[in-house]
């Protein structure tokens, strides 16, 4: 909205046309974004407090995380504002790209406000099943797939798949189709959203971690929206171009700017907690960016410290129940450590520096082709 407001009256003030840079808007959204949830976030831990909305903690789970029991939960409510109200103000809205990353996150915010609110219904740990919570995000995903063919019929979308370290390997997934979706492309895009979004659900275990990692991720997607879009630099990395997706870049950035302004108060010891409500929506807004600039097969990458935390857990349960043994002393991953001797502390910068270094190696992999 800001954006039209004060890019239309460039010609007379002519400063105002810094408006039309994308650079600018994505700096004047992640800005915004921080601000927002910094200022926002003692008003929501005040009212999470008084209607008594706080977490139940996991009697299975580490004993120093029973402390932890009544800390203000569903945090992630302070994440999409500080999202989605920078992007409507400085993204151009004409731009569908930045309404299905949109759509996207507070579908899946929705799913886990359920999830958080039946918890506390509850005063149990467990919310919605498993089954429930999946079949869920998979009906979202085919959702966005819906969308995706018809971004794809008119021009706006490439269904070609970006591989990794091959230069000119693109191979074409809208192959065989059912009805109007193609089988491949709809299976792969919501395997994507659905293991991106529990991935980082997963990963949210210890005060700071899910949020530190999410600004990696965030930040290594604002640099590829860019390049992607950037006629010279798609080119110059052979990167399938994607001018649509310049907008993502302002969304990618408010993400980075509202995580950042959540972790204020979610660093150790946490005062807010993001609960599902915030985890399951930045993971689906991550997966969703990544299948909108075709980098699909490089999320892995860009998020390798949650592909391990989710790995840890699909192990686990594989192990104990074909062999009756655990690999792990617990899942997912960062319990593992804790148990190991590792403090709280420890666990999550160690973690967040494995994280910047998958982020800076899936950036990398633009020159290795």
């Amino acid at each position: 909205m800001l954006y039209w407001l004060l890019y239309s009256i460039y010609q007379v003030i002519p400063h105002f046309r810094v408006f039309q840079y994308v650079t600018f808007r994505t700096a004047a959204a992640s800005i915004t974004a921080f601000a927002i949830c910094l200022l926002l976030g003692p008003w929501l831990i005040r009212r999470l407090r008084e209607f008594q909305i706080g977490q139940h903690i996991r009697t299975e789970g580490p004993s120093s995380h029973q402390t932890k029991a009544g800390t203000p939960t569903m945090g992630g409510i302070l994440i999409l504002v500080g999202i989605l109200l920078p992007t409507l103000l400085w993204a151009d809205l004409a731009n569908l790209y930045v309404w299905v990353a949109v759509t996207a996150t507070v579908m899946f915010g929705l799913v886990g406000f359920a999830d958080d609110y039946f918890k506390v219904v509850r005063k149990h740990s467990l919310g919605l099943t498993g089954k429930k919570k999946l079949m869920y995000q998979a009906l979202i995903g085919l959702s966005i797939c819906v969308a995706l063919h018809f971004l794809a019929r008119g021009g706006l979308f490439s269904t070609r798949l970006s591989v990794p370290f091959f230069k000119n390997l693109t191979p074409e997934m809208a192959v065989w189709t059912l009805g109007v979706l193609p089988i491949p492309l709809t299976i792969f895009v919501v395997l994507i959203l659905v293991g991106a979004s529990n991935a980082v659900n997963l990963t949210d275990g210890l005060d700071g971690l899910a949020a530190g990692c999410v600004i990696i991720a965030a930040a290594a997607l604002t640099v590829l929206c860019y390049v992607s879009s950037h006629a010279r630099f798609a080119e110059y990395l052979d990167l399938i171009k994607n001018p649509y997706a310049a907008e993502l870049t302002i969304f990618c950035g408010a993400m980075v700017g509202a995580t950042m302004g959540f972790l204020w108060y979610n660093a150790h010891p946490a005062e807010l907690f993001m609960g599902d409500v915030g985890s399951l929506s930045l993971g689906g807004a991550i997966g969703t960016v990544a299948v909108l600039i075709k980098q699909e097969l490089l999320l892995p990458m860009i998020g390798g410290l949650f592909v391990l935390e989710a790995l840890s857990v699909i192990l686990q349960v594989g192990s104990f129940r074909f062999t009756g043994k655990r690999i792990f002393k617990m899942a997912p991953l960062h319990h593992h450590f804790e148990l190991a001797g590792w403090n709280e502390s420890q666990v999550v910068i160690r973690f967040w520096i494995a994280a910047v270094v998958f982020a800076l190696f899936s950036l990398t992999t633009l020159k290795l082709r």
